[in-house]
């Protein structure tokens, strides 16, 4: 599709905020591994962004469950997330001996946290087409997605259920490619984002675009409208964006910083601490590049050298990471954040909505006013 020529958009009216339905065009990240709530999905949506609940984690039952609570929770727009690739390697391809060469590696966590391994399941995760068909079912508004582009086949059944699809991107070539599949909104998220990279044409260690080039870059090369990610948190972040040629934004950290969120209260200290002005990129916690916040379980299984691809890693680290947050630990977790924590101001979710609308309104007016006012 042709690049657009489309100027800097006019705030809260954008291509973004009119597919997707809402009033501002402010998408909520989606959070998985249990961070996700329905009362943030909840908060957001009915303040007129989108609110997200990532669901790559859930067999197909607990995602047409999730989507249930979801529509009870609120009659606005909200999305259901998920990762198109869901194996990096086949299962078959986790031998029991590898399984329990990879339990002895991490015997000492187990037995610190006072847990038992877990046992070798007849199967590690459901398979992306299983959750698509359930994500169908529980009928969302939005269905966004990263770690790929689904079958031309399975968006042509979203787009008949008019369910409005948003892709991901982590470089330009990938923006272009959700551009030519002809997804509804394009993400694109610049390595500053918490969480995991979801990089698909390359290896993700090879797709670390910053937003600031990432938006730009994908605002002239793509037709779809663009919203940009990674490392914004406040009103000063959008109007960036938007002044690179985004239509919307989708903020994370910011927003599981709250107490709407699935975070402990120790994950969300964390974020507010000094210690995130520092943040790493690793795949020691699942098996997938992500961001957080270093701490002694990331050097730990970094020096223990190896590391199973995805989900076969997070699946043994589960009943750890499980038994350290309800032991309010923060020491063998995974923190995740992105690179704006240090930016963090509010701890409701609530507020947060309404300082966003404010800042960006107050930012844009005052470049307005100086733009009148400038001397030729």
């Amino acid at each position: 599709m042709a690049a657009s020529t489309q100027t800097t958009p006019i705030w809260p009216r954008t291509r973004v905020s009119e597919v997707l339905s809402v009033d501002h065009p402010i998408v909520q990240g989606p959070f998985g591994g249990g961070l996700s709530s329905v009362e943030l999905v909840r908060v957001v949506s009915e303040a007129g962004g989108l609110g997200s609940f990532g669901v790559h984690h859930l067999a197909p039952d607990e995602i047409r469950a999730i989507g249930a609570e979801l529509h009870r929770a609120t009659s606005r727009p909200f999305a259901l997330n998920l990762w198109v690739s869901s194996h990096d390697e086949p299962e078959e391809a986790m031998t029991r001996d590898r399984y329990e060469a990879a339990v002895t590696r991490l015997r000492p966590l187990y037995e610190e946290v006072g847990v038992e391994p877990p046992a070798r399941p007849d199967r590690f995760a459901p398979s992306f087409e299983e959750q698509a068909a359930a994500v169908l079912e529980a009928r969302p508004r939005v269905f966004s997605f990263v770690f790929g582009i689904p079958s031309e086949g399975l968006l042509g059944e979203f787009r008949a259920a008019g369910i409005r699809t948003v892709g991901t991107a982590t470089t330009p070539d990938e923006a272009v490619a959700l551009d030519e599949v002809g997804v509804d909104v394009i993400v694109a998220s610049g390595a500053e984002a918490g969480g995991h990279r979801g990089a698909f044409l390359a290896e993700a260690e090879d797709s670390l675009v910053g937003t600031l080039s990432l938006v730009r870059t994908a605002v002239a090369e793509v037709g779809r409208p663009v919203v940009a990610a990674g490392g914004i948190v406040d009103g000063h972040g959008i109007a960036a964006a938007l002044s690179l040629g985004a239509e919307g934004v989708q903020i994370g950290t910011a927003f599981l910083a709250t107490e709407e969120s699935g975070t402990t209260a120790e994950h969300r200290a964390e974020l507010f601490s000094r210690r995130s002005r520092r943040t790493r990129l690793t795949r020691a916690f699942t098996g997938r590049l992500a961001r957080g916040i270093p701490n002694r379980l990331l050097s730990a299984l970094e020096d223990a050298g190896t590391i199973e691809p995805y989900p076969y890693q997070g699946y043994l680290l589960a009943p750890v990471l499980a038994a350290a947050r309800a032991q309010g630990r923060t020491d063998v977790v995974s923190l995740w954040s992105g690179q704006g924590a240090p930016n963090l101001v509010h701890r409701r979710a609530g507020d947060l909505y309404a300082a966003l609308l404010a800042e960006t309104e107050a930012v844009l007016t005052a470049a307005s006013t100086t733009q009148i006012g400038a001397t030729p």
